[in-house]
């Protein structure tokens, strides 16, 4: 099982991974970003905007709040320009940050239910599961936008967890 500090430290791993590859998709033209490369969500900017619209979905699940309104599908043209887009990761990686740090002893033990519209039907078990997945769904799609910023020739920082800056 998981702990409050492993939370913590995921999320500011999160957010730090953003930076690294947002900043380098922004040396990236408009077209660029929004090529189609064959990813699971097409583009660059559609796997980007995929993560902002999941983050958010989570977040509103664990502070039991009302889900965002758009589904899945209508997610990934919620962020129009990538200037929306960025701002929007922004905001979203500082309230995972205050999520996190707002986590009591005990939180992660107890379990969640929500009604999942992509399976359509109500899901449940223990948080820490959940909260697990939710630091794995990023670093997978993270890692598919770093192999396609890579295959634009950039050159993306150290992503090591141990290599964090504090």
């Amino acid at each position: 099982m998981i702990d409050v500090a492993y939370a913590q430290r995921m999320a500011r791993y999160n957010r730090w991974q953003n930076e690294n590859l947002y900043g380098a998709a922004g040396r990236l033209s408009e077209e660029e970003r929004r090529r189609e490369r064959g990813a699971f969500f097409g583009s660059i900017h559609a796997t980007f905007a995929h993560l902002v619209w999941a983050d958010t979905l989570w977040i509103s699940r664990f502070e039991q709040m009302p889900a965002p309104p758009a589904a899945l599908a209508d997610g990934l043209s919620a962020y129009p320009t990538w200037d929306a887009l960025r701002a929007e990761r922004v905001a979203c990686d500082a309230e995972i940050v205050r999520w996190a740090d707002a986590l009591g002893p005990g939180w992660l033990d107890g379990d969640l239910a929500y009604f999942s519209r992509s399976v359509h039907r109500e899901v449940s078990g223990l948080r820490w599961i959940f909260v697990t997945h939710f630091f794995n769904h990023q670093t997978h799609h993270r890692g598919q936008c770093h192999c396609l910023l890579t295959q634009c020739g950039l050159e993306l920082q150290d992503t090591d967890l141990p290599m964090m800056p504090e």
